[in-house]
């Protein structure tokens, strides 16, 4: 079968670059054929292209006709129904709030999958997708890379924070704090705070305690890590068996984080550490979390999608081309509001500088009216001249 694989990007490490590199690879490991498209491409490519997989930023240079599209992004996957006609498509959500991850409208898109529940609910409950004709498929994690640990101590002595977004204007800060006030030593690996790293199989297993959500956070609970979700959004609790298949079916993401990041909060999650359920933790991930079922889910989702579209035959090119027309035009009215949003927050953020140099520089503005009042003072003593 060949694949083509749509995404918005290839240059950075977040969770649908290395979910396509997964998939990749798993699909030529099956001997089917992807290739992959991203109009932006990085270090994610260049793996790709090591594991002999065919990685391209312009369609045209994709010489045979794929027997299917698989869509991570609105926009790359309309441009691969434009460049592809007569080819069908899936479209795989994977965030409930990014606009790119909005599911687009086209006769030849006739699959959908959710990577959590999160996301179903977005398909359905927003965009009005029949729930009947969408597909949960979690994430996995390639076992063959990612090893189980040895045994957790009885109280965790190292701590990561494993997240894209950790530096010290979000998070970090009061991770750093709570795990401080108790014994634990912290690192951060994350592209904002300059420590990307490439290999996480091969660092996870050297904490006990890992500060994460979504793939983050399933990686460390594959290798036998404690996890407590947080990041820049907010924190949620230790992963503890009792909850597990609800934050497992949330993807450990957003909806997971329902409070907000303190130190006292984070405290009280650290003490719900508990090494032999962390351990138990772990084995239900990995007996259920490998990512062989994710590549066998998305090969019958591709058949499922190329049988359909046998058994429709070609849609009226009408059709396609309105709901093109119509995608435009959503998309049009979709980057107006982001940049209406973005300047109001610009404008919101030099405000709020504005007033805190304003506070900042208040004591001294202070000093100098004090400074300047016991000068007239003096020069009014002195007969009117100046001071020497």
């Amino acid at each position: 079968m060949n694949v083509l694989i749509a995404n918005a990007t290839l240059a950075t490490r977040t969770g649908t670059e290395t979910y396509v590199r997964d998939l990749a690879r798993g699909l030529l490991r099956r001997g089917h054929t992807p290739v992959v498209y991203a109009p932006d491409l990085g270090e994610i490519a260049e793996e790709l292209r090591l594991a002999d997989v065919l990685v391209v930023d312009d369609l045209r240079n994709v010489a045979t006709t794929p027997d299917v599209i698989h869509g991570n992004h609105n926009t790359e996957l309309m441009t691969a129904l434009l460049h592809f006609p007569c080819v069908p498509a899936a479209f795989f959500c994977h965030s409930s709030t990014d606009w790119n991850s909005a599911p687009p409208q086209h006769p030849r898109i006739l699959g959908y999958v959710a990577v959590d529940d999160a996301c179903r609910d977005r398909l359905v409950l927003k965009h009005a997708i029949p729930e009947e004709g969408v597909r949960v498929l979690l994430h996995g994690v390639d076992a063959e890379r990612f090893k189980p640990r040895a045994s957790l101590p009885a109280k965790p002595r190292r701590a990561l924070v494993f997240s894209n977004n950790a530096n010290g204007f979000t998070h970090l800060r009061d991770v750093q704090k709570a795990c401080n006030s108790v014994g634990i030593a912290v690192e951060v690996v994350g592209s904002s705070s300059n420590a990307s790293n490439s290999h996480p199989e091969l660092l996870l297993g050297e904490y006990d305690l890992v500060f994460a959500k979504a793939r983050c956070a399933l990686e460390s609970l594959f290798v036998g890590t404690a996890v407590i979700l947080c990041d820049a959004r907010g924190s949620g609790p230790m992963v503890a068996t009792g909850e597990l298949e609800h934050l497992r079916r949330l993807n450990f993401g957003i909806r997971t984080l329902t409070d907000q990041t303190s130190v006292d909060v984070l405290l009280r999650q650290i003490q719900r550490y508990d090494a032999k359920d962390a351990c138990e933790v772990s084995r239900r991930i990995r007996a259920t979390a490998d990512l062989s079922a994710v590549i066998e889910g998305a090969v019958a989702v591709y058949q499922q999608v190329i049988d359909d579209y046998r058994a429709s035959g070609p849609f009226d090119p009408v059709e396609e081309s309105r709901a093109a027309a119509d995608y435009l035009r959503w998309l049009t009215l979709t980057m107006k509001s982001n940049l209406a949003d973005v300047e109001g927050m610009l404008a919101n953020s030099a405000t709020l500088r504005l007033r805190n140099a304003l506070v900042r520089f208040s004591p001294l503005d202070t000093a100098l009216r004090r400074l300047g009042r016991s000068v007239r003072r003096q020069s009014s003593t002195n007969g009117g001249e100046p001071l020497a």
